[in-house]
């Protein structure tokens, strides 16, 4: 057997454990837990930080104004310092629109330990805590529009299922053809990374959010914590995550039907800049994770169709079949996530292109990191991350 061919049988059984034994990562039935009416409908605070937000904020906040919510429930948005008239706006939308009350907020600028975000969060926890110290928070970002019952029906999850966070991960928004082969996968990358079933298990390890749609208990976020314990975090839904599992909480993640972002990516680079913000980040900026990440892209993605091709091409069969095999497989596993997003199937086997542009992404983090621009977002850079001590984990286990 040559050593391409070993290769490709490499690759081939990767994705047979991933198919297998990844926490069914492909499957998309992972929707909100059973819900159970609670006797009380519990006070509840939305908490939206927005910076530059004019553009999306007509379409998401009259959606959050509208909730048809039993208890007592009202949003606080909190202008980051924007430009572009976000917070004059919001009051605008609440006199014309009605619906829950508003308060708009600024926290001014960030203390250097902060992210812009975080601190925001922090500053719109705090005013709601003051008014009425409500009994969960729901964390939702700006560009996040919401079905009439989504906090009704978040809030009943979370009693029913007795979980401290209840997170969906938004339907993103798929309309151009860049978003069309690059979105659906970048959903389908992240439940690879972080199972949503593994999430759900209270003694697992495994920890992650969505940040666009976050229902938390403000004793399980007071235990954990936050949002100071994570006050650098740029990729801050991940980080909330682990910091309620290691304090003794339950997570839930899993997709939305009801919660969308409205935040158009028609290009490229735009598209390109979501994905390499953070992506270093998420490698904790270590080189050698770094290195791995690309050759494990390469090894899972790359090398099947290579093999297949290139095998048919050279009429080594063996090599062609082994790479066939691990291409189908892997196409089989897109065809949930495509549906999902009610996108054609014949974008499944592109997978491996799609992938190619995200090891690119992520190559071009790392730089843009070491030139001093990584994590850059609206006019803000943030540096590598001081290491704190964690805290104790107390329910997790090996």
């Amino acid at each position: 057997m040559s050593a391409l061919t070993v290769i490709a049988v490499v690759s081939l059984l990767g994705w047979v454990w991933l198919l297998l034994a990844q926490g069914m990562f492909w499957r998309t039935d992972v929707r909100l837990p059973p819900r159970a009416v609670p006797p009380a409908w519990p006070s509840v605070a939305v908490v939206v930080p927005a910076r530059d937000e004019a553009e999306v904020l007509p379409v998401s906040l009259p959606s959050l104004l509208a909730q048809e919510y039993p208890g007592r429930a009202e949003v606080f948005l909190v202008d980051d310092g924007s430009s572009d008239g976000t917070g004059e706006l919001a009051r605008a939308l609440s006199d014309e629109r009605g619906g829950l009350p508003l308060t708009v907020t600024s926290p001014g600028e960030p203390p250097a330990s902060w992210t812009g975000k975080l601190w925001a969060v922090r500053h719109g926890v705090a005013a709601a805590t003051a008014a009425y110290a409500p009994e969960y928070l729901l964390l939702t970002d700006a560009d996040i529009a919401h079905e009439p019952d989504s906090l009704r029906e978040l809030v009943a999850a979370a009693h029913g299922s007795g979980t401290d966070v209840v997170s969906q991960m938004a339907r993103l928004r798929v309309a151009t053809a860049w978003e069309r082969l690059i979105v659906p996968a970048f959903v389908y990358f992240f439940a690879q990374l972080y199972p949503f079933r593994w999430i759900a298990r209270p003694r697992g390890r495994t920890a992650a959010a969505a940040g666009g749609c976050v229902l938390i208990r403000r004793a399980a976020a007071e235990r954990a914590g936050l949002p100071d314990s994570i006050r650098q975090a740029v990729i801050d839904d991940v980080a909330l995550a682990r910091a309620v599992k290691r304090s003794g909480g339950t997570v839930w993640l899993g997709l939305a039907e009801r919660v969308d972002s409205v935040r158009p990516y028609p290009r490229l680079s735009q598209l390109w800049r979501m994905v390499s913000r953070s992506a270093y980040a998420q490698l904790r900026h270590n080189p050698l994770l770094l290195a791995g990440t690309l050759l494990g892209l390469a090894l899972v993605y790359v090398v099947p169709p290579a093999a297949a091709v290139g095998g048919a091409i050279a009429g080594r069969w063996t090599l062609c079949a082994v790479g066939a095999v691990a291409w189908a497989v892997m196409t089989g596993t897109y065809l949930p996530m495509l549906r999902y997003y009610r996108q054609p199937l014949w974008l499944a086997p592109l997978l491996p292109f799609t992938a190619s542009l995200y090891a690119a992404m992520t190559a071009d983090s790392a730089v843009q990191h070491y030139r001093g621009r990584g994590a850059a977002w609206k006019g803000r850079t943030y540096a590598k991350p001081e290491r704190e001590p964690e805290r104790p984990v107390t329910t997790e286990r090996p």
